[in-house]
């Protein structure tokens, strides 16, 4: 028996606000900036919204859209009229936000003279209030947190250790795991010489005197921490940690036996389904791949082996050159293009693996199954070896028999994949050669 990490939870939070950054969707009107230092300067108005990837970022002036901004240093002086979404290493907001604030960081902050309209979201290593004002709701995950500012609604918390030293008008919920876990701010102050300033906040639940929760308090925490009194007009109420109980399942060998059958069964009807599809919307194609390979079944399976390189390779090569040509746009100042290009290498990579998948777990057995089912009712019933579907039938029901034998279905299956896609390449190729050879015409 085992206690629940906090950090687990919280970990799975703050990840799930990163990629809620990225996911953003695309204003039909927005400006993006880029290089080492970019800087909206005291009286400059964007009148979009703003795309901004640097080093180092200074919002001394007004954004009328939102603002989406990624760097190392990020200062937010002015005013964004609608949303801000920032991460970097140290993110500070001493300006106005009129919508949203959506951060993440080593260390972030809140100056006393910030302003957010509505909600703030946050994750990241340490967070300070030094007396903002939120309008919304406030949701933090990270290491510690240090609360001297206004939440005009509900304040939720994930922390190792809280500090709350200001006012929230509504609920106070706040999950405090185990902080020792984790290293102290002097960790990366010592071994990190650029690292951001960080208070130090004590392990646990801290309340000060001065704090004022307009509701209740419920926070979950091994030990009771002391609260003073008066300060939330609700209940305060503290929960244990949820606890995982770990229970061996014994599973009957009749159990294991289904399971099994089941497995198959499912294995079956699925290459049975995808090959009925197959040879009855693309036969032609189907026949090709199976004719490549009853032709020249050794080089199919050296070509296999070069398909699976290939993929690889390919991976590779467009992981490389989706890094360079962001790199050089990002040197030249065209950051929003490089993010663009960025995405295309992504989504290339992305259905180059999904294509590959699909032909490593269905197109290749299926092929190598029909081949197989022909090839053996051509000696037992001529007749049904020119169908599309007994073929089909014959050939699964064998390569699944077979492959569910222990280390000898292994084998096989590894030997059906590479038959497969050395069949696949072969007609790629064959393919692209006869085109090359068509005499292309010049018009007079």
């Amino acid at each position: 028996m085992k206690q629940k990490r906090f950090w687990k939870r919280a970990g799975f939070i703050g990840l799930i606000c990163l990629v809620l950054f990225t996911l953003v969707p695309v204003a039909l009107a927005f400006e993006s900036r880029g290089g080492d230092t970019v800087v909206i300067g005291t009286g400059e108005v964007v009148e979009d919204d703003l795309y901004v990837g640097a080093n180092r970022f200074t919002l001394d002036g007004t954004i009328k859209g939102d603002l989406i901004v990624f760097g190392t240093t990020i200062e937010i002086n002015g005013t964004v009229e609608g949303d801000l979404i920032a991460g970097g290493q140290s993110v500070t907001v001493r300006g106005t936000v009129t919508d949203d604030a959506r951060i993440a960081g080593m260390a972030l902050t809140l100056d006393s003279e910030a302003q957010v309209g509505s909600d703030v979201v946050a994750a990241g290593f340490s967070m300070e209030d030094k007396g903002s004002s939120v309008g919304g709701d406030f949701l933090y995950f990270g290491y510690q947190a240090l609360l001297a500012g206004d939440v005009a609604q509900d304040l939720t918390v994930g922390v190792g250790g809280l500090q709350l030293s200001g006012s929230v008008g509504g609920d106070v919920k706040a999950e405090i795991g185990e902080a020792e876990e984790g290293p102290p701010p002097t960790f990366f102050m010592t071994f990190m010489p650029d690292a951001p300033a960080m208070p130090s906040v004590p392990v646990g639940l801290t309340v000060d005197e001065g704090a004022r929760i307009g509701g209740k308090l419920d926070y979950t925490s091994t030990r009771e921490w002391s609260i003073p009194s008066g300060v939330a007009t609700g209940a305060i109420t503290r929960h244990e940690p949820e606890i995982e109980v770990e229970v061996e399942v014994v599973v009957s060998p009749a159990q294991r036996a289904a399971a099994w059958f089941l497995g198959h069964l499912r294995r079956l009807v699925t290459l049975l389904l995808v090959g009925l599809l197959m040879v009855w919307v693309i036969p032609g194609w189907t026949k090709r791949v199976a004719g490549a390979l009853q032709d020249k079944p050794l080089p199919s399976l050296g070509w296999g082996v070069v398909a699976i390189a290939a993929f690889f390779l390919a991976l590779l090569v467009i992981l490389i050159a989706t890094i360079i040509v962001a790199v050089v746009l990002g040197i030249i100042t065209l950051g929003g293009l490089a993010g663009t290009m960025v995405q295309t290498g992504i989504l290339t990579m992305a259905l180059l693996a999904f294509f590959f998948s699909i032909a490593v777990t269905y197109i290749t057995k299926v092929v190598v199954s029909f081949l197989g089912g022909r090839l053996i009712l051509a000696r037992l019933k001529p007749d049904w070896a020119e169908g599309r579907t007994w073929p089909l039938v014959v050939g699964v029901v064998l390569f699944v028999i077979i492959t569910a034998i222990p280390i000898l279905g292994w084998l096989v299956k590894l030997v059906v994949v590479l038959l497969g896609l050395g069949a696949l390449w072969l007609l790629g190729r064959d393919v692209y050669r006869q085109r090359r050879a068509v005499p292309v015409e010049v018009e007079t």
